[in-house]
């Protein structure tokens, strides 16, 4: 008898903790999502029912209570918090059999690190590429229902480009100064001094005809806040560098953007850009897609986790990435 009490005692104060921001006992067959650290430790109010509350997701709920690791339904793993070893994973605990592991990251192969100590451990994938098990990309377009759209008069030089991670032995860097010689490019970051605030940002941006959104690498699907952000958002026309153009016409209208690959020569490039911007009609082309659509930007870190729960029924129970790092570089 003592013993069943105490069984019951324990049930009963896990169930306390993982609801203690809800005030109440979670309701039947509520999906229980551990969010095992915070991406890049930027930790985010889960007061209330966030998930209902904040993006009409029910029956979902996200805690950061480690005490709950045995009654999480999932838990979540971001990369740049395990990478240095996998002992930081709770591999010594006691896993439930049903227990789902999902590694996140939203970084490209060519920044995440460490990935073959971590093949064997995780059943879903969570990340910016469309065949991840979940998949959650930096924006999207949506409708644009009722929404008038305007283009910022534009009166300084022809593009713009802010970088953060500045690094010559970067490719974006390379056709960065080949595009210089032949057009005026403003360059904004910490790497020359000129940073820009958040509030900044945008309104700097959109008084330049042409945004270059040079990805920092090329991968399939990496396409980042630089296009959805940066560019759609500010108003101007992006120049990318990234995937192919097909990979990016999978997220966005063909004429919406320009490829630097779709041109033999940095010069050539340059030349079209100042012709385009030389022209209105032309240039105006590129903004017909905001007739139809606006821009959605995926940045509160709970609306992804959230996401979890839309899929979860539709996942695969039994799956285990044996191979995580090949997948990861496939």
């Amino acid at each position: 008898m003592v013993i069943f009490w105490l069984v019951f005692f324990t049930f009963c104060l896990t169930q306390f903790l993982i609801s203690r921001d809800k005030g109440n006992i979670l309701p039947p067959h509520t999906i229980k999502i551990l969010i095992w650290k915070w991406p890049y430790a930027r930790r985010t109010n889960l007061t209330g029912n966030v998930c209902a509350d904040l993006y009409d997701i029910h029956g979902c709920h996200l805690t950061d209570n480690q005490s709950a690791f045995n009654q999480a339904d999932v838990v979540v793993f971001h990369h740049n918090d395990i990478y240095p070893s996998v002992a930081t994973l709770p591999t010594e605990k006691w896993r439930p059999h049903l227990q789902k592991w999902v590694w996140l990251s939203l970084e490209s192969p060519t920044n995440n690190r460490k990935i073959n100590q971590l093949n064997g451990i995780f059943n879903w994938t969570m990340s910016y590429r469309r065949d991840s098990d979940i998949f959650i990309p930096y924006g999207e377009l949506v409708p644009n229902i009722g929404h008038p759209f305007s283009i910022p008069k534009k009166i300084s030089h022809l593009a713009a480009w802010v970088v953060s991670n500045y690094r010559e032995s970067h490719k974006r860097t390379g056709v960065f100064h080949s595009l210089q010689k032949s057009m005026a490019i403003d360059m904004y970051g910490r790497a020359n001094g000129k940073p820009l605030s958040k509030d900044s940002l945008l309104q700097t941006i959109s008084k330049y005809p042409f945004y270059l959104a040079f990805e920092n690498s090329i991968h399939q699907d990496y396409i980042t806040e630089k296009l959805w952000r940066n560019s759609f958002m500010a108003g101007s026309v992006p120049v990318v560098l990234g995937p192919s153009r097909t990979n990016y016409e999978a997220f966005v209208p063909a004429g919406s953007f320009i490829h630097v690959q779709d041109f033999p020569s940095t010069k050539e490039l340059a030349e079209y850009l100042m012709a385009v911007a030389n022209n209105e009609t032309h240039y105006r082309q590129y903004f017909e897609w905001k007739k139809q659509f606006t821009v959605k930007m995926y940045e509160d870190w709970r609306e992804r986790f959230c996401q979890i729960c839309k899929k979860y029924k539709t996942l695969p129970q039994r799956k285990i990435y044996h191979n995580l790092e090949e997948w990861i570089n496939s």
